[in-house]
């Protein structure tokens, strides 16, 4: 078996290890990915892509593919009980981007591919092993047709999602906490009316939030809190005839709207949980997206704080490269973490705002947002969700 020799090893092809090794390249770095999936990217997933990582798609040119696709969702409107509670606008939430995108994930996973050499990608390819060195690492793992495959890297980053084996390799432990708030989601043709058709809805009414997001095509992604015997679809999974029905009951319950189930194309159900690595890296591997801090979907950071991760890795990173220099980098792996733990109590916010409550506190509820959205805190707030801190 040959050892092949590249200046990093990216584990994991997803949107987050796509974009390093796209930007590692961009700066003449060579770069190989080992991705264990062998078939293209399927499924929306996660869709919510915001202005800070639209400016980190810049440095490759991503910026313009993705927003020639996606939508570019500019308001959202707070409702409860049939009743408009305020509008939140996003003119001033970015000065490149004063918008969020949305587009289903396996497009933006494609457009990340497109961006990469013939050949940088392996797919197919899953690692069994990290031998650390002082000036290397050795990676082994094993290839499309089951065959041992191995990688002399100068530094190896692990972008393989929240169940890492990179960060398992490296014995590197994670905190954290399970939530009891579950959650369903799918995505139908858009039944708003044709005004609210390019806006975020959240619904806070008395039973438990329903978020709703505009697609490409004309469609809409619908997100409801649900009682446990709900939530049973599989996360990214196919769309399920019963449970898109049932998604289909709630919104038209909560929110007058009433999708067609028919129309469905995804369904997913997920619980809610936060996990943090008690490292970010250890010499010269380093964790990045949700390998290393793995937030709640609610409020849709994940994605782009691992994007994040990468536009703040990669000069450092390349630099190393350059200079021979060891890691790990400790202000780097300070500032991502307060990204995330930030990102984390948004989330949690986020989640005591939708939960059911009584007709008293919803009405409370409702005040509060009516207030928030009708003063300059509204600005403010525009800023927050659109990841402006980050």
């Amino acid at each position: 078996m040959t050892t092949e020799r590249v200046d990093v090893l990216v584990v994991g092809g997803g949107p987050v290890g796509l974009f390093v090794a796209a930007l590692l390249a961009a700066r003449g770095v060579d770069v190989a990915v080992w991705e264990r999936r062998d078939a293209p990217p399927t499924g929306s997933r996660a869709i919510g892509i915001h202005p800070p990582s639209l400016d980190a798609f810049a440095a490759i040119g991503l910026d313009t593919s993705v927003l020639a696709e996606a939508v570019l969702v500019r308001t959202g409107v707070a409702r409860s009980r049939g009743r408009v509670l305020g509008t939140l606008s996003f003119d001033r939430a970015s000065p490149t981007h004063p918008y969020v995108a949305t587009l289903d994930q396996h497009r933006t996973e494609t457009l990340l591919r497109d961006r990469l050499a013939c050949g940088v990608l392996r797919t197919g390819t899953t690692l069994t092993g990290l031998v650390r060195h002082r000036t290397h690492v050795h990676a082994h793992g094993t290839g499309p047709d089951g065959g041992p495959v191995s990688v002399e890297a100068a530094f190896v980053v692990g972008a393989d999602g929240a169940k890492s084996a990179v960060r398992g390799l490296l014995g590197v432990g994670t905190t954290g906490r399970d939530y009891g708030d579950r959650y369903v989601m799918g995505d139908f043709a858009d039944p708003e009316p044709p005004d609210a058709r390019s806006a975020a809805l959240v619904d806070v009414g008395p039973l438990g939030v329903v978020e709703s997001f505009p697609l490409p095509q004309g469609r809409r992604r619908y997100v409801a809190l649900v009682p446990d015997d709900v939530a049973s679809a599989a996360a990214g999974g196919a769309p399920d005839a019963a449970e898109a029905a049932r998604l289909a009951a709630i919104v038209a319950e909560r929110t007058g709207a009433r999708p067609d189930p028919a129309t469905c194309t995804m369904t997913s159900g997920f619980r809610v949980r936060r996990r943090e690595a008690s490292r970010v890296g250890v010499g010269r591997v380093v964790l990045v997206g949700d390998a290393a801090h793995e937030i709640s979907p609610i409020g849709g950071q994940g994605m782009n704080l691992g994007w994040l991760d990468a536009a703040a890795l990669v000069p450092v990173l390349a630099d190393a490269v350059a200079s021979g220099a060891p890691g790990p980098w400790p202000r780097y792996a300070a500032r991502r973490l307060a990204a995330a733990r930030r990102a984390a109590r948004q989330a949690e916010l986020n989640m005591a705002l939708g939960r059911p409550t009584g007709t008293l506190g919803s009405a409370g509820r409702e005040a509060l947002l009516r207030t928030l959205l009708a003063l300059p805190t509204a600005d403010g707030l525009a800023r927050v969700y659109a990841m402006r801190w980050a």
